[in-house]
């Protein structure tokens, strides 16, 4: 059996976690971001999006991969 090709996201991190609620900043951890201008490969999922829309403030989705 081959495996299904999975869906990614890539996001960026544009905006500083400086002076933001605790919750936004673990969000970014989670993201596995934590530095400005990293960039994340990540699944496609609804909790990946969720996290995405918690601090769309903060990152933005790369087109391209």
């Amino acid at each position: 059996m081959a495996k299904a090709a999975t869906k990614t996201v890539t996001v960026e991190q544009i905006g500083s976690p400086i002076r933001r609620i605790s919750e936004q900043r673990q969000t970014l951890i989670g993201l596995k971001l934590n530095k400005m201008r990293r960039r994340s490969i990540l699944p496609d999922t609804p909790e990946v999006r969720g996290m995405i829309a918690a601090v769309k403030h903060l990152v933005r989705v790369v087109d391209g991969q």
